[in-house]
């Protein structure tokens, strides 16, 4: 099977040193799944990821992962993940978590929605909360919902 490309765009301070932790997790979270292709992602900051809030989800406040799947004729392209640096480390210091710990968490979680999972329905949240588990796992990272119920 093909390999999992990814084209990374590092906007802030905080993501020096953790791009190949990155790609490792979207490499994981796609071996797991048994995909391949092209995932564009950029790592900025809250200012950055408010801005995309606020286009694409109406919600005028950062957050910590935003996924937006490529539409089916783009060929390979899986789609687009973007992270902030500021609420991924807040999140993680809260949790009592790793900064990359939480980042491959949100990584994996993201990447999963480019491939049509989601969690609006219990059901929905329970599949896509175990794959989640599982592909953490396998990179040595601790259940991310054993005491928290966050991204």
């Amino acid at each position: 099977m093909a390999k999992l490309r990814i084209d990374i765009s590092a906007q802030h301070a905080a993501w020096r040193g953790r791009q190949a932790a990155a790609r490792r997790a979207l490499a994981a979270a796609a071996a797991a799944e048994g995909r391949a292709g092209a995932v564009s992602l950029l790592l900025g900051d809250d200012a950055a990821l408010r801005v995309l809030n606020q286009a694409w989800r109406g919600k005028d406040k950062p957050t910590n992962v935003l996924s937006f799947p490529a539409p089916q004729w783009q060929g390979d392209q899986l789609g687009d993940i973007a992270l902030a640096a500021e609420t991924v480390a807040a999140e993680a210091a809260e949790q009592g978590k790793t900064f990359e710990a939480h980042m491959a968490h949100l990584l994996v979680h993201g990447f999963l929605h480019l491939l049509g999972y989601d969690h609006e329905q219990d059901d929905e949240a329970d599949r896509m909360e175990t794959r989640e588990r599982a592909i953490l796992a396998d990179l040595g990272f601790a259940d991310p919902y054993a005491e928290t119920r966050s991204p």
